[in-house]
This record gives C-alpha cells, sequence and structure tokens, in this order.
C-alpha cells in the first residue's frame, strides 16, 4: 500500500497488484474511522462508507486528478513505484 495523496484528514492510497477483487482502477479511502474503496473513472464507491460532506471532496479529487490516478493505477497493477498526487486545496 502507498499514501498517494491526504487533505482534509482523508487519507488515499493505492495497492500494489490490486486488481483482482473489484476488477476496474480504485483508490482506498480512509478519513476517522470510516473507510471505502472509490471507483477512479467515475467516483462511486464500491465497497465501505464515508460521510457525505468527504465523500464530495474525494469525488471532486478524483474528477482533478483523473488522469494521474489512471498513470498511477497501472504502475500499481504492474508492482512498479507510484507517484503521490497533489492533495485537493
Amino acid at each position: 500500500m502507498a499514501i498517494i495523496s491526504m487533505f482534509y484528514g482523508i487519507i488515499i492510497s493505492m495497492y500494489y497488484f490490486d486488481n483482482k477483487q473489484h476488477k476496474i482502477p480504485h483508490i482506498h479511502v480512509k478519513y476517522q474511522d470510516e473507510e471505502a474503496v472509490f471507483s477512479i473513472p467515475n467516483g462511486e464507491i464500491l465497497e465501505g462508507t464515508m460521510k457525505s460532506s468527504k465523500r464530495k471532496l474525494v469525488v471532486a479529487w478524483i474528477e482533478i486528478h483523473q488522469d494521474e490516478l489512471m498513470a498511477d493505477w497501472e504502475l500499481a497493477i504492474n508492482g512498479e513505484e507510484i507517484f503521490k498526487i497533489d492533495p485537493l486545496k
């Protein structure tokens, strides 16, 4: 697992070789005691829960950084080093 960004108490991670369970590009998000898996292509929650206000921030961040996330996804599923992505400001 690698943390790729943090903002407003939200931690965004991507796991290496993580294309088996969900089959689509995704990120893992933690906020306090909540955890969720978000689809990169559309920002939908695939698993878990997230407060509405934090979910909206994550979806906006995904939309802004779509290309970078997809590039990191390709690296991660091949076990290569991934890059940090700017936080939401």
